[in-house]
């Protein structure tokens, strides 16, 4: 019973580690968003806030402010900023953990500040943000498309904000601001510093808010700019220091050109073993290999690719892509561009093939079809299989058979 149980665990264990869990934590933090958001829903379509929120002059913004409609955009800001982090979450972005964690924290701060029915939103929002700390190891990524959720929702909740602080203010600015259209212009020369100087606060009340406008204005536009634009420059700048340190550091190692399964199975396994393996794929294919692999895009049958790979210290240049005649053209091309010691191995897909890979005289050849169906073949007649047949088919030796 133990044994047909341990291999349903492992096979459950291998499953669990391959489930993307930050799909799942995404989906729960949109969830919570979606919970918190239900009263102010529930709001405005029985005592009309959505009316509320379309106030056309000062007197209204006064109005909605002073019935609790502070509370009412606070939890609208809050909510929905927490489900356009949720989408963040699903790239593993950094910034994408780092704005939820704090969002979770208003929200739960602001579920108990408001009392009663709430207990269970408050245990939810608590235990959600347990689980994004016990997953930090997920959401280690700069994403354009998150830095680009975070400025959007930065300067839309700043604008939100300016807007209704203005309107709200608006008799104490000169002259005053009793339109959204005027506010809304106020609020922009404000936050990016212009300052034309046609709408000018005269009360100390005015003049702070409209402190707080540019000091807001300036911190978010300088951190939206460094959410966007940081994860395009840091990337380059990874990208181009792990190809200089790479093509520095590339000494006996392994060269492995394509990204058949064998090639995948290989190149996981040689890692294993502590090799230093560096895989060279077409430019415009995809590629299944790990993020931390040593990964070259561009021709392997190129002279100059595989000289940029390191080619003439390599060990093994390893030609095991799934044509047969570029297998071929990339023994030809190492041949040129490897060093002394450097062996050619070629894969042959096809036992057609295998008089026509030998003719570019690789070192080794391999042949995993002849291999299979002979040992198929010798298993099904009860023939023996010994260790000069499988060098004899795994390599293509021409080796006798022994007496």
């Amino acid at each position: 019973m133990r044994l047909s149980f341990r291999p349903a665990l492992a096979r459950g264990v291998r499953l669990m580690r391959r489930f993307p869990w930050h799909w799942l934590v995404a989906a729960l933090v949109a969830f919570d968003g979606y919970l918190f958001l239900q009263p102010f829903w529930r709001t405005v379509g029985t005592q009309g806030v959505l009316q509320a929120l379309q106030v056309r002059d000062g007197a209204g913004v006064t109005a909605f402010l002073d019935s609790g409609g502070i509370a009412q955009m606070a939890r609208l800001v809050l909510g929905a900023g927490v489900q356009v982090m949720a989408v963040g979450l699903l790239y593993r972005a950094r910034i994408a953990w780092t704005m939820s964690l704090l969002l979770l924290a208003l929200m739960g701060s602001y579920a108990m500040w408001y009392g009663q029915g709430h207990v269970g939103l408050v245990a939810y929002t608590v235990v959600l943000a347990a689980t994004l700390i016990g997953y930090w190891r997920y959401f280690d990524r700069a994403s354009l498309t998150a830095g680009s959720l975070f400025a959007v929702l930065s300067v839309a909740s700043l604008l939100v904000y300016a807007v209704f602080g203005v309107l709200y203010l608006g008799e104490e600015f000169s002259p005053p601001v009793r339109d959204p259209v005027t506010a809304l212009y106020f609020s922009i020369v404000s936050m990016s510093t212009v300052g034309y100087g046609d709408i000018s606060p005269h009360t100390d009340a005015a003049r702070l808010f409209t402190v707080s406008i540019i000091i807001l204005g300036i911190t978010v536009f300088a951190t939206s700019i460094s959410a966007v634009v940081g994860p395009l420059i840091g990337g380059n700048v990874r990208r181009l220091m792990r190809e200089r340190v790479s093509h520095s550091m590339r000494k006996n190692h392994i060269i492995l050109a394509g990204g058949s399964p064998l090639a995948q199975s290989l190149h996981a396994a040689l890692r294993q073993r502590g090799h230093e393996v560096t895989v060279i794929v077409p430019s415009m294919e995809g590629h299944p290999y790990p993020q931390d692999a040593d990964l070259l895009e561009g021709d392997a049958s190129e002279t100059a690719v595989l000289l940029k790979a390191g080619a003439a210290h390599a060990r093994y240049i390893l030609a095991l892509r799934q044509d047969d005649s570029e297998n071929a053209f990339i023994v030809m091309a190492g041949r040129e561009a490897g060093g002394t010691d450097t062996k050619l191995v070629a894969l042959v897909n096809s036992p057609l093939h295998l008089s026509k890979i030998r003719r570019v005289n690789p070192d080794i050849v391999i042949s995993l079809q002849a291999l299979g169906s002979e040992i198929l073949a010798r298993t099904l007649s009860g023939e023996p299989i010994d260790e000069a047949l499988i060098t004899r088919l795994l390599f293509g030796e021409k080796t006798p058979d022994p007496v």
